[in-house]
C-alpha cells in the first residue's frame, strides 16, 4: 500500500516539475493538492476493502459500525475516520481526526490492510494445502473401498484355488470302507446283539431326570460305541428325558487326545488363543485381546460326550476332565486378558468371568480291567460291563449285515465265521470282503450270493485260524479236563492234560510247562498234597507229567481244580467228561477257592460248546444274570468237583 501512495506522489510531483511558468499560477494550493491526493488514497484503500470483504459485505459492516454517514462524506476526516473505523473493526465513536493526522492515520490503515491481505493470502494458501491434502485422502480412501468392494464380491479365489476346491470336492464324492461301515453300524438298539442285559441297564441310566456318568468295559468289537450312540437316540423320546431332540454325541478316541502343557492347545477342555504363541482372529490379535476357544466338552453341552478306549487318556488330561465333570463349566486364564479394558467384546469377558458351559454326560469305553483305570474316575461314574460275543451272536450279526448288503448267504456262512471270530467288527468286515470277492467275480449278477468257499478265501489271504481250538465233546478220556482262562475281558478254555507212571519208590518227579507261571505252578504241588488226603497215593513214588496244551501262562490260581481233576483221572483211569469245564483254587485241604473273571469264563466256556461249568461256590454272586445255554454249578471241596467231572458219576477209591 505504501508503495501506491509512492507511486501516486512521484506522478503529482512530476506534473508539478514538468508544468510551464504560465501555468504555475493556475495551479491548485497545497492544502487542496493534500486533499485531492488524500481522497484518492482514500477512494484507493476503499476499492481494496471491497475488493477484500465484497460490496455487500463491506457495506454490512460499515451499516454495523455506524460508519455509512462518513463513507458517503465528501469530507476527507470523515471518510478517514469512516475508513478507520472499517479496518480497526471499531464500532466506537471517535473524534474527527485533525488535517495533519490524516496522513499518519493513512499510512496505519495501509498498514492494518496490508496485515489482513498478507493473511488472507497465508490462508488460502493453507485452505488449499488442506484441499490438496483431503482430496489426496479422499481418492485414497475411495480407491480402497473400491479395492475392499471388490475384494468382497470377488472373494480370495482365484483359476489356482479354485481348482483345488474342485479337487477336494471330487475326492470327498469318493466312498471306500467308511460307507460300508456306515451301512453296517448298528441304527437302532435291536440292532445291538448280544448285550441284552446290559444294554438294558444303559439305557435305564439314561432314560431318567437324572442321568449318570457311565463307564462301560467290555471286549474290542462287541458294540459299545454303537449302543452308546443308538440309547442316546432312543431316550430322546422317553419322558422325563433331559436330553431334546438335538443333543449332540460327541465321540472322540482316547488315545488320540493330545493337549499343549501351556494350556493353548487343548482339544478336549478348549484354550485361550493368547496373541503371543497362536493368536486369535485377526481383529482381536492386532488389539491383543485373547480370545478363548471351546472344547469338546462344550461342544458336548446338553449331550452325550462318548470317550472310547478311556484307559488310554493322559492322566493330566484326565484330572482336568474330573474337574469339568465337578464343575460343569471350563474356565479360561490368560496374563492378555484385562477385565477393565472397554476394548474386549462383551463374550469374551463372560467367557473369562462365567467359564464356557458344559454340562453332558460322559460315556467312557475301555477293553481294559477295571482295576486299571483311574479310582477318582470310577467313583463318579456308573459301570456297565458288556459280554463278549457268543457264535449265535456273530451268526445273527452277519445275516443282518448281509440283509443291510442286499446279499444272500449260503447256509453254512455265519457258522463258518463264528468259529473264526468273535467281534462283531471283525465279523461284518470279512462279511464285507467276501462281499467285495462275489462282486468282483460276478460283476453282472444282479443278485450277490455268498458262498462258503469265498468266505474260506477271505479267511485264508487274512491269515486267520479258528479261535477256538478246544472244543467240547459229549465222551470221557483219561486224564484231561478242560480248565478256564481269561485274558482282558474274553474268557477261553484251557486243555489240561496229565499222565501218571509208576516210578522208583521215593524217587518220583513232577513234570510240568515251565510257561504256565510260577502260581500255576505250586497249583500242581498243592494237588498232590490233596491227592494224597483223598487217594492215600504219595505221588514221590510216581513220575507225574502235567501239561498246558499250547504252553499258555496261566496268570493265577485258577487251574488249581482243574490240574487236581486230571492227575486224579491219569492216577485212577477214571475218565473225565470233556463238556465240562473247571475253574477255582485248590487249597491243600481239597477246599475250591475263589477266583476271577468268571463272567468271561462261563462265556469262553459258551463259546466252545461246554455244557456245564463248575465254580467255586464263592463266586456265584459272578454269574450273570440270564444266562442260557450253559449249567453253572457251585462247589465247594474237591469231592464235588469229582462228582460232577467223572463221566461215569462215581468215584473210583482204593
Amino acid at each position: 500500500m505504501k508503495g501506491l501512495y509512492t507511486k501516486w506522489f512521484t506522478q503529482v510531483k512530476n506534473k508539478l516539475e514538468d508544468s510551464p511558468p504560465e501555468e504555475k499560477d493556475e495551479l491548485i494550493p497545497t492544502e487542496t493538492l493534500d486533499n485531492e491526493k488524500w481522497h484518492h488514497e482514500v477512494d484507493t484503500l476503499y476499492t481494496l476493502l471491497a475488493n477484500f470483504y465484497g460490496s455487500d459485505k463491506l457495506v454490512l459492516k460499515a451499516t454495523r459500525l455506524e460508519a455509512i454517514h462518513l463513507i458517503q462524506s465528501k469530507d476527507i476526516q470523515k471518510r478517514a475516520a469512516g475508513l478507520l473505523k472499517l479496518v480497526l473493526d471499531d464500532p466506537t465513536d471517535r473524534p474527527l481526526p485533525e488535517p495533519e493526522e490524516i496522513s499518519q492515520i493513512l499510512l496505519e490503515i495501509e498498514d492494518h490492510l496490508a496485515e489482513l491481505i498478507a493473511r488472507r493470502a497465508v490462508e488460502e494458501r493453507l485452505d488449499k494445502a488442506v484441499a490438496d491434502k483431503m482430496q489426496e485422502r479422499h481418492e485414497d480412501y475411495v480407491k480402497e473401498i473400491k479395492n475392499q468392494l471388490v475384494k468382497e464380491n470377488s472373494g480370495p479365489d482365484n483359476a489356482q484355488t479354485l481348482k483345488k476346491l474342485a479337487h477336494i470336492e471330487k475326492m470327498n464324492q469318493v466312498k471306500l470302507a467308511n460307507s460300508v461301515a456306515e451301512v453296517l453300524r448298528p441304527q437302532s438298539v435291536e440292532e445291538v446283539i448280544g448285550q441284552q442285559i446290559p444294554m438294558q441297564f444303559l439305557l435305564a441310566k439314561l432314560a431318567t431326570p437324572y442321568p449318570q456318568h457311565l463307564l462301560i468295559y467290555g471286549p474290542p468289537g462287541v458294540g459299545k460305541t454303537s449302543a452308546a450312540r443308538v440309547a442316546l437316540e432312543a431316550v430322546k423320546n422317553t419322558a422325563h428325558t433331559p436330553f431334546a431332540a438335538k443333543a449332540p454325541f460327541i465321540e472322540v478316541d482316547g488315545t488320540t487326545l493330545r493337549w499343549d502343557p501351556r494350556d493353548i492347545s487343548n482339544p478336549l477342555l478348549g484354550s485361550v488363543h493368547d496373541p503371543i504363541y497362536q493368536g486369535a482372529k485377526r481383529d482381536l490379535a492386532e488389539t491383543g485381546i485373547p480370545e478363548p476357544k471351546m472344547g469338546l466338552v462344550s461342544d458336548a453341552h446338553g449331550g452325550i460326550l462318548f470317550i472310547d478306549e478311556i484307559g488310554e487318556m493322559d492322566p493330566v488330561l484326565l484330572n482336568k476332565l474330573l474337574k469339568v465333570l465337578e464343575d460343569k463349566r471350563v474356565f479360561f486364564e490368560s496374563a492378555y486378558y484385562d477385565p477393565n479394558d472397554p476394548q474386549v467384546p462383551l463374550y469374551i469377558k463372560k467367557l473369562f468371568e462365567e467359564g464356557a458351559p458344559a454340562d453332558f454326560v460322559l460315556i467312557g469305553a475301555t477293553t481294559r480291567d477295571p482295576r486299571e483305570i483311574n479310582p477318582a474316575l470310577r467313583s463318579r461314574c456308573a459301570e456297565i460291563y458288556f459280554n463278549p460275543l457268543e457264535p449265535k451272536d456273530i451268526q445273527h450279526i452277519v445275516v443282518q449285515a448281509a440283509q443291510k448288503l442286499g446279499a444272500t448267504l449260503e447256509k453254512q456262512v455265519p457258522q463258518i465265521i463264528s468259529d473264526y471270530v468273535f467281534e462283531g467288527r471283525k465279523a461284518n468286515t470279512i462279511l464285507s470282503d467276501t462281499y467285495g470277492l462275489a462282486h468282483y467275480r460276478r460283476p453282472h449278477q444282479e443278485e450277490v450270493i455268498l458262498k462258503t468257499e469265498e468266505v474260506y478265501e477271505v479267511l485264508r489271504s487274512a491269515r486267520l485260524t479258528p479261535y477256538i481250538s478246544h472244543k467240547a465233546i459229549e465222551d470221557g478220556e483219561v486224564g484231561r479236563i478242560l480248565g478256564l482262562g481269561v485274558h482282558g475281558f474274553v474268557g477261553s478254555v484251557l486243555e489240561i492234560e496229565a499222565i501218571v507212571f509208576t516210578g522208583r519208590e521215593g524217587k518220583g518227579a513232577i513234570r510240568f510247562n515251565e510257561t504256565a507261571g510260577s502260581m500255576a505252578r505250586d497249583a500242581v504241588f498243592n494237588a498232590t498234597a490233596v491227592l494224597r488226603s483223598l487217594t492215600g497215593v504219595d505221588l514221590k513214588d510216581y513220575d507225574v507229567h502235567v501239561n498246558v496244551v499250547g504252553g499258555g501262562n496261566i496268570d493265577g490260581p485258577s487251574a488249581g481244580c482243574a490240574t487236581t481233576l486230571a492227575i486224579y483221572s491219569a492216577l485212577k483211569s477214571a475218565p473225565l467228561r470233556q463238556d465240562v469245564a473247571v475253574t477255582g483254587e485248590i487249597s491243600i485241604q481239597g477246599k475250591v477257592r475263589p477266583v476271577g473273571g468268571i463272567a468271561e469264563k462261563i462265556f469262553g466256556a459258551k463259546q466252545a460248546g461246554v455244557k456245564t461249568v463248575l465254580i467255586p461256590k464263592a463266586n456265584q454272586a459272578d454269574v450273570p444274570s440270564g444266562l442260557q445255554g450253559i449249567q453253572v454249578i457251585p462247589i465247594e471241596t474237591i469231592q464235588e468237583a469229582l462228582e460232577h467231572a467223572l463221566f461215569t458219576n462215581k468215584i473210583v477209591r482204593q
